[in-house]
């Protein structure tokens, strides 16, 4: 049989492209674009920019037409996951820094089709439990846990031997690690080799000059989970992100903190998407999340924020907490008001 033209045998047929529009397109990583389109084959980004542009380039593609802003799905840094969490898809979160104190709870967060990391917690109190059982457990938890995304470790011991353990831990088996900082010093974490551009830390408390040093000079993430904890951190070179702890809506603390601080709303707006990005390791590669650039993961929410490219950042912090009417995780659908969107033929599409 005769291969169709343009196809070769025994390939498989690339995911069709959909075309996203809105009057504006936030993609983070490139300047906002007025009248913008994001168009996304798969699970991936094609491209970003001027609407005409985009949709000439895909002209049999009947675009979805939002409202307001297009914006990369945002980054929660830091949650604590249990049996009834539920994904905070209506606030525009795309991945998330889950917590999960037992396997169960890993399990429920693996199936709700929300990005990022599971962080496995140990809290094994001392050495020897450490080398009667806590080390094979957690090993055992790492290889069964059923989930099908990335896993992690927080490390949570108040022993240092078995804090030293952890950190090697993640290394040998290429996974992140996780620390809430207030168990212990920064300077012990140091020195048990737990900082580096592999871990990323929450914090709730000011730092002090020194601490924030430190973390610069090891190349580790912050995540801001209370406005007392900012003093420092967004004027600096530290990489910062946000954390709910119980996953609520990160644009809510950048809110806070464009209000009580001189910070540029697109100092926040960056924590809050490519910060959270960068604080879980998925800032570059295929599978880079926080921004809509080419080959990043279709991971984006749509605001019902009217603003000019001028005003983009501020507009969206100051009035998109509350306002998101549809989320996509890797080009799926995955929230959505009642509603619908109007689509370029003047009908309702239903993105979910």
């Amino acid at each position: 049989m005769p291969t169709p033209a343009g196809r070769i045998a025994g390939a498989r047929a690339l995911p069709a492209v959909s075309v996203h529009t809105a009057p504006l397109v936030l993609p983070v990583c490139e300047p906002p674009v007025e009248d913008g389109a994001v168009a996304v084959r798969g699970n991936r980004v094609l491209r970003a920019g001027p609407r005409r542009q985009i949709e000439s380039a895909f002209p049999g593609v009947v675009p979805t037409r939002w409202p307001g802003m297009i914006v990369p799905g945002l980054v929660d840094a830091h949650l604590r996951l249990d049996r009834a969490y539920s994904p905070a898809f209506a606030h525009g979160v795309t991945a998330v820094a889950g917590v999960a104190g037992d396997l169960d709870s890993a399990s429920v967060f693996g199936a709700t089709g929300m990005g990022g990391i599971t962080y496995l917690e140990t809290r094994c109190p001392d050495e020897g439990t450490w080398e009667r059982e806590g080390r094979d457990q957690l090993i055992t938890a790492i290889r069964e846990v059923d989930h099908p995304g990335a896993i992690g470790i927080a490390a949570h011991s108040p022993d240092p031997v078995v804090m030293e353990d952890l950190a090697i831990l993640s290394r040998t088996f290429g996974l992140r690690l996780h620390i809430e900082l207030g168990r212990h010093p920064l300077a012990f974490l140091d020195e048990v080799g737990a900082l580096g551009p592999g871990c990323h830390v929450a914090v709730s408390r000011p730092l002090d000059e020194a601490d924030r040093k430190l973390l610069r000079i090891r190349g580790t993430a912050v995540a801001i989970t209370s406005p007392f904890a900012v003093e420092g951190l967004l004027d600096g070179d530290e990489t910062v992100a946000f954390g709910t702890r119980t996953g609520g809506d990160p644009l809510t603390l950048a809110r806070t903190l464009l209000r009580e601080s001189p910070t540029s709303g697109r100092v926040l707006v960056e924590a809050a998407t490519t910060g959270g990005a960068k604080a879980l390791g998925m800032a570059h590669g295929p599978h880079r999340v926080g921004c809509l650039g080419q080959g990043s993961r279709a991971d984006f929410a749509v605001f019902t924020v009217e603003a000019s490219a001028r005003t983009a950042c501020t507009a969206l912090l100051v009035e998109g907490a509350g306002r998101c009417v549809a989320t996509f995780v890797g080009g799926r659908p995955r929230w959505r008001l009642d509603e619908g969107t109007k689509s370029a033929d003047g009908g309702v599409r239903r993105p979910a």
